[in-house]
């Protein structure tokens, strides 16, 4: 029998469906009941659910033909002025279906165009407004030009919150008929950071290797290292342990595989659980994100880190 991915087959089919939310989804139902939609930017992180809540919008606008009043397309793949002037444009031109007032395009990733293609886009909204309403997604909603902006509603999707990831995963769980341990939906709800899509990824692949999923299986398939790993890290640094920190480093990053841009994310998450003043926190913080900055320019990852963990051993 063909897998299916669950990402895919547990994708919300209603508003209501889509979890963490809530006062998104009670805004966009009130659309829906009157029957009329203006622009909309849904602007947020990965994996919130702001794909979901477009493509729910046409299934309970349209009903039947929603797939023929109802158009995605991703600004990532073709980002220039040329996909508004033709896709974009060609489908806001045509009839809707099925006695539709209007159809909806739905422009993922429209933070990726181009600013020209931006303009483009501005007019072509204002030009066919009554036959189409645009949905567009962006994970940075400043870079969207504030002409397009003034000109839709703009709804802020939040990270989706711990309790209601594990609600969600433990309902997968179910249905796929496999076991999952507390820890182990504590380990996905910390891994995701809030990413539903992420977690539910994590799942099935935990699940391919055993019937029981537990927390080692999450962090062996997401190559991460545990919440209480990273903490012994900075706590052997503390303690001005250097060679333990150098090891600890070293397995991390040379045994498991661990990249720096991974280890340098979850040592700044594990910050605010050390015990130590907060000044301190936050001369930590500024050595993070100055390790994490010279990384994206190219810097070696382990040399980063280890800098930041001497600087931390040096300190009286």
């Amino acid at each position: 029998m063909k897998q299916e991915i669950w990402v895919e087959k547990y994708r919300p089919e209603g508003l209501e469906d889509i979890v963490g939310q809530d006062r998104v989804i009670d805004r966009l139902q009130s659309y829906v009941k009157t029957g009329n939609l203006p622009h909309l930017l849904f602007a947020g992180p990965p994996g919130v659910g702001k794909t979901a809540s477009a493509v729910a919008i046409a299934r309970e606008l349209f009903s039947d033909t929603w797939n023929m009043n109802f158009t995605e397309l991703n600004a990532s793949d073709e980002r220039g002025i040329d996909v508004v002037r033709s896709k974009i444009k060609s489908f806001a031109k045509s009839s809707s279906i099925g006695g539709a007032d209007f159809k909806i395009i739905f422009l993922d990733e429209a933070d990726s165009l181009t600013s020209d293609a931006q303009s483009a886009l501005r007019r072509t909204m204002e030009s066919f407004s009554d036959n189409c309403r645009f949905i567009l997604s962006a994970n940075y909603s400043s870079r969207i030009i504030e002409p397009i902006q003034s000109r839709t509603t703009v709804f802020r999707f939040s990270r989706v919150p711990g309790e209601a990831v594990k609600k969600r995963l433990k309902y997968i769980a179910i249905e796929e008929e496999i076991e999952i341990t507390d820890e182990a939906l504590e380990a996905l709800e910390h891994i995701s950071n809030g990413d539903m899509r992420r977690s539910i990824n994590a799942l099935q692949s935990a699940a391919s290797l055993s019937d029981k999923v537990d927390e080692k299986d999450i962090y062996q398939i997401t190559s991460m290292a545990r919440p209480e790993e990273i903490k012994k890290l900075f706590l052997s640094a503390i303690n001005k342990d250097f060679i333990e920190t150098r090891e600890r480093l070293e397995e991390l990053m040379i045994e498991r595989g661990l990249s720096g841009e991974d280890i340098v994310k979850q040592l700044h998450k594990s910050v605010y659980d050390l015990d130590i003043p907060d000044k301190k926190k936050v001369e930590l913080i500024d050595l993070i994100g100055e390790a994490e900055y010279r990384m994206i320019e190219g810097a070696d990852g382990r040399i980063q880190i280890e800098g930041v963990l001497a600087r931390l051993a040096l300190e009286k």
